[in-house]
């Protein structure tokens, strides 16, 4: 008994073609989740990718077969981002390097209102301030998340700011009723990339998330970790030389006080430069009495 073939209409054969045909000259594959994402808004990102991406979102099956079609020194590779391919998948196609367009994908992400039950990615704070509510219903809302207020002019203003959600926890009815009503998107709706290979270069990169606000506050926090290691080792540079003649400029005052006997500058005399100038002079001429009572005890001592 022969086994008969399974039909494969025209339609998937031509996807397919097309697919490993992109699969084949793209420099960036990149496999995007697209979950939660309203029509409205992918069409609208899928605009915006014009001329940068193809977007296609095909059936598991079909892109499996595409991938399997490539190359066998890249097959290997390639089943990489099959394993991290979803039920709610986007896969782009790209010249861009992959992480310039998964900078693209973030760019044109938008805020988005909570949903009960969602898992806050951060911590959710409400802030202090002023707000638009008025007394009323929002008053027991509010105290139900352990929110301080007091009524000005006629409306609510938060006293204090106040974590109404930990990171990791679900986010309940009452704080995305509260949210919304304050107008805290703490979400972000777009393509969320996830994995890519370059094709050229014949890499796989699991993890492309970019966090450039992250990434910055890393930045000036090692640059300020940086300088005063810089100065402590004496590694001259344009950042580090003004602080270095500033460190051996109080130094030097240092030592001359010790020398000199002369008293610490206090505050106010430190903030107060021009009650100084008077009492210049009196030290200069007392100094000058100094030397010539020590210069006539000399004379004596000599004639003497």
């Amino acid at each position: 008994m022969t086994k008969q073939k399974a039909h494969v209409s025209e339609i998937k054969k031509q996807t397919v073609k097309e697919l490993s045909e992109l699969v084949k000259t793209k420099k960036t594959i990149l496999i995007a989740s697209i979950k939660n994402i309203p029509g409205g808004q992918f069409q609208e990102i899928v605009k915006k990718l014009r001329g940068k991406a193809i977007v296609k979102v095909p059936k598991k099956n079909l892109i499996f077969r595409a991938l399997d079609q490539t190359d066998k020194e890249v097959k290997e590779e390639v089943k990489k981002l099959k394993e991290k391919i979803d039920d709610a998948f986007a896969i782009l196609f790209s010249d861009l390097d992959a992480f310039e367009l998964a900078g693209v994908l973030l760019k044109n992400q938008s805020p988005a209102k909570a949903k009960p039950g969602q898992i806050a990615p951060t911590d959710i704070e409400i802030p202090e301030g002023p707000t638009e509510l008025v007394p009323g219903p929002a008053i027991s809302e509010l105290g139900a998340l352990g929110i301080q207020i007091q009524i000005e002019q006629g409306k609510i203003t938060i006293k204090e700011p106040k974590v109404v959600v930990q990171e990791g926890k679900k986010i309940s009815q009452g704080a995305a009723d509260i949210m919304a009503k304050l107008d805290i998107k703490p979400f972000k709706v777009g393509f969320i990339p996830l994995c890519a290979f370059d094709t050229k270069e014949n890499k796989f990169y699991s993890e492309i998330k970019i966090d450039k606000e992250g990434t910055l506050a890393e930045l000036k926090y090692a640059a300020g970790k940086a300088l005063p290691f810089a100065v402590s080792i004496g590694y001259i540079s344009k950042d580090t030389v003004k602080v270095m003649i500033q460190k051996a400029s109080a130094q030097a005052n240092k030592i001359h006080r010790i020398m000199t006997g002369e008293p610490e500058p206090t505050p106010e005399t430190a903030q107060a430069p021009d009650a100084e100038e008077p009492s210049k002079p009196k030290q200069e001429e007392k100094s000058k009495e100094e030397k010539a009572a020590d210069a006539g005890a000399g004379l004596a001592s000599l004639f003497g």
